[in-house]
């Protein structure tokens, strides 16, 4: 069973700054997020000194920062090139 996906209006703002190619590549990683958060295209992996929040790429550059809310559900927090994870 796929997870459920959301965002926030930081996602979103975000979101809105990513290239016509970007958002098509963050498109197909969010699907495969819903899918398997563990899939390996993603290198999904914990953000060091947290304990829940995880980042995932999407491409060598552009990175989704996202959490778990209950079993069933992912919000995505922010979208960004690399340097964001400086901010969580």
């Amino acid at each position: 069973m796929a997870y459920q996906i959301t965002f926030t209006n930081r996602f979103e703002k975000h979101f809105k700054d990513l290239t016509a190619q970007e958002k098509k590549q963050l498109q197909n990683k969010i699907q495969l997020l819903a899918e398997n958060p563990m899939h390996p295209s993603l290198r999904t992996k914990r953000i060091q000194g947290t304990t829940d929040l995880f980042e995932c790429s999407v491409n060598m550059d552009i990175r989704i920062i996202w959490y778990y809310e209950g079993n069933r559900l992912i919000i995505l927090l922010d979208v960004g090139h690399h340097d964001i994870l400086e901010k969580y």
